[in-house]
Formats: structure tokens, sequence, C-alpha cells
């Protein structure tokens, strides 16, 4: 059988597309299997440091690994309960605002009309119809359960995963023959993931907190739902800092008026900027060093892949893809222009694990890429 490398470049292109398809449509299919999994192995990520520090003080493997299931289960059991009890709530109030939510959308619409767009009065309000959202908050109602034992399930395989984490390089060593240079970038990989899902929580809670003093303020209804939902869309890059505002400031022209709507809107932007553009970068250091087209169309790619879990974790996923893309020289196109910005001299540079050894040392001055929102 001919070796790929005997194929003329055509050929070779095709086979290595069909397969790449093949990988991607496989990845679908498993999709359900493979979220809890990915899930897993980044809460695994933080969670190692913590495993660290409690083995270094002599606790017992079994009581540490005991302690951060116990934690994560805990936060997540938070998180369900707070969440599906606004949820609840919301559903229950709907009907309150539904007329004024007609009435502001047929109004909508009529000025859309009048501003030459045809059709408006009749589209608008068929675009927020209120059963819309309340069809979508029961089923997100009727899906907690499926929530519940999905995180029951990445709580388990968390303490599986940290359970094997010690004995895990010599069995990649004897399986795959790494070379230490291997697992000094996988090493890095390692390092600057924990980093940046680390930064980011904190960035992510505080975005939260702020948001629901921010709406506590302001008066708007559901405070604790609207900050669990920032504290999620925080990790998502580009567009979830958008996406976030939109639920709170529909919520405040239905429930006051536009001039409250825009200070809910404003205090979004304000902690968004704050947190996001002053903030985090100095703390996250060089993040993980993908350019901003880059970080978009991961968020497309795996969003479509393996859907919001896909958007949580685009940025760290890309991060992995780009180093295992850096590590064959066929590839390593790919890994630089999914890469931050370089010098135009082949001379300035750098190799890849360089410079995501770099990016795992926080408190550094961002180059000229972009952080990864």
């Amino acid at each position: 059988m001919k070796r790929l490398a005997e194929f003329n470049s055509p050929s070779r292109a095709l086979i290595v597309a069909a397969a790449l398809a093949i990988v991607i449509g496989m990845t679908k299919l498993a999709a359900p299997l493979l979220i809890p999994i990915l899930l897993a192995i980044f809460v695994a990520i933080i969670s190692t440091p913590l495993l660290n520090w409690m083995r270094r003080r002599g606790v017992p493997k079994w009581m540490a690994l005991g302690l951060i299931g116990f934690i994560l289960f805990d936060i997540g059991s938070l998180l369900a309960l707070l969440t599906t009890g606004a949820l609840e709530g919301f559903r229950e109030s709907m009907p309150t605002y539904q007329e004024r939510f007609l009435m502001l959308s047929q109004e909508f619409g009529g000025w859309m009309e009048r501003l030459g767009v045809g059709g408006s009065t009749e589209a608008v309000p068929d675009l927020l119809d209120p059963n819309k959202v309340m069809a979508g908050v029961r089923m997100l109602l009727s899906n907690a359960s499926g929530f519940f034992m999905t995180m029951l399930l990445v709580v388990l395989l968390v303490v599986f995963i940290l359970l094997e984490v010690r004995t895990m390089p010599g069995k990649l060593r004897a399986a795959f023959g790494i070379t230490p240079e291997g697992e000094a970038r996988i090493a890095q990989l390692l390092r600057a993931i924990n980093h940046y899902m680390r930064i980011k929580t904190l960035t992510s809670l505080a975005t939260a907190v702020s948001v629901y003093l921010l709406l506590l303020v302001v008066g708007i209804d559901f405070a604790p739902l609207w900050a669990v939902l920032a504290f999620f869309l925080n990790f998502v890059p580009v567009v979830g800092n958008i996406v976030m505002m939109i639920p709170a400031t529909l919520l405040a022209i239905v429930q006051a008026d536009v001039p409250t709507a825009v200070v809910v809107a404003a205090g979004y932007l304000a902690i968004n900027t704050v947190i996001g553009n002053v903030i985090e970068p100095r703390v996250m250091g060089k993040g993980l060093g993908i350019s901003t087209l880059a970080v978009f169309i991961a968020l497309l790619f795996w969003g479509w892949l393996l859907g919001p879990v896909g958007m949580f974790l685009a940025v760290p996923l890309t991060a992995s893809l780009i180093i295992a893309l850096d590590a064959s020289a066929h590839t390593r196109p790919l890994a630089i222009l999914l890469g931050p910005a370089i010098a135009e001299t082949p001379e300035a540079v750098k190799p890849l694990g360089e410079t995501v050894d770099d990016m795992a040392r926080p408190g550094e001055v961002m180059q000229e890429g972009v952080d990864p929102r």
C-alpha cells in the first residue's frame, strides 16, 4: 500500500480532505457523548492545581478528590437551582408582561413602517411573539433533569480524570512514543489553558456580580437569572458580551420604559468595557494568542459541531488545535494563520511552542494580537 507521501499533491490533498470530512462527520454524530467528556477535561484542567495544592499539604488523595467532587457538585447544584427557580418565576410572570410586550412590538413595527421598511407592522409582532419565549422557557424547564444528570456525569468524569492525571504522562509515552519535546508542548498547552480558564472564570464571576447589582439597583425583575446568563455568556468570545444584554434590556422596556432600558444597556456596556477591555487583558497577559478572525470562525465552527458547549469552549479548543497543527510541518502553515500577528521578517518569527510558553506567564503586556473575547 502506498504511503501518503508518495501521492502527488492533488491526490494527497483529496485524501486529507476526505479524512477530515469523515472525522468531522463522526464528531458531529458523537457530539452527545463528547460534550460531557470535553467539559470534564477542561474542568479537570482547572481543578488540577487545587488537587496538587491539597496533596502537597498532606491531604490523602481520596479525600482531596472527594472534596473537589463535593465542591463541583455543590456549585453546579446551586447554579441549577438558581436558574430553574428564576425560569419558573419568569414563566409565571410572563402573562403580566404579554400585553405590554405586544403593544410595544406593534409600536416598533409601526415606527419601522414609517421609516420605509414594508411589512414591519405584521412582521415585528410575529418575530417578537411572547408565545415563542414561553415555549423556550418551557423547553428549558422540561430539560432541567437532563441538565442535572449531565452535570453529575461531568463531576464523576472529573474525579476519574484527576484520579489518572499522574499516570497519564507515562501512559502517553508508552502508547504513542511521545518525545520530550512533545511532552513539553502538551505541558505548555495545559498551563496556558489553565491560566485562561481560571482568569476567564474569575472575570465572568465579576461580570455576573456587577450585572446583578446593576439590575438590582435599577429594579429589573429576575436579576439572578440574568446574572447567571452573563456568567456563562462571558465565556463565549466576540458575541457573548452583546447577547447577554439583550434579554435584560428588552425586559426593562416591557417592565419600565425606554430610558430605563437605555440605563441598563449603558450599564452592561460599562461593565463589559471595564472588565473585558481593561481588567481582563491586564491579568490575562497574552491570552492564548489566537487571531480575531480565527476566534470568530472557531465560534461558528465549534458552535455548529458541539452546540452551545462548543461556543463555550471555542477558544481553548482552538488553542489545542493550533498546537496539534504546529506539530507537523505539513499543517504548520495553518497554525501560523490561526495564531497571533507576527513580524514580517522571518527572523522575528518565534516557534509556536515558545509563544504558548510565553502566553502561560500572566501579567505581561499583550502583543499585537487581540484578547479572544
